[in-house]
């Protein structure tokens, strides 16, 4: 597989606007930076290129994310990872682009008929 057609696919300025748009859609909490959804866009504008250009070298390293617990009905605590909003914007435009290739792989095998 050409790993660099897929990565122009994913830095193509269609799919990262619907990333964008996404994860915007998604709202989601701040991660570690303290990034809202709401700066994204301006974020995006100033550092866009520098992101794709460490994304085409493979050098774009993400963020830890941010340790949070939410309670359960039972009174526990069930611990969640919340990832920076540029990272979630990296991880969509990955997303979109590889889950039609995979889907269409394993689509027989996704579901235990009964």
């Amino acid at each position: 597989m050409d790993t660099s057609s897929l990565m122009e696919w994913i830095l193509s300025r269609d799919n990262l606007n619907a990333a964008y748009l996404q994860v915007v859609r998604n709202k989601g909490a701040a991660g570690v930076d303290g990034m809202t959804v709401e700066g994204l866009g301006a974020y995006l504008s100033e550092n866009g290129e520098r992101i794709k250009e460490q994304l085409r070298t493979r050098k774009y390293k993400p963020q830890p994310v941010r340790r949070v617990e939410i309670p359960k009905p039972d009174g526990g605590a069930r611990k969640l990872g919340v990832p920076t909003v540029v990272d979630r914007f990296v991880q969509q435009a990955v997303s979109q682009v590889l889950t039609p290739i995979f889907e269409e792989q394993f689509h027989e095998n996704s579901y235990l008929p009964f």
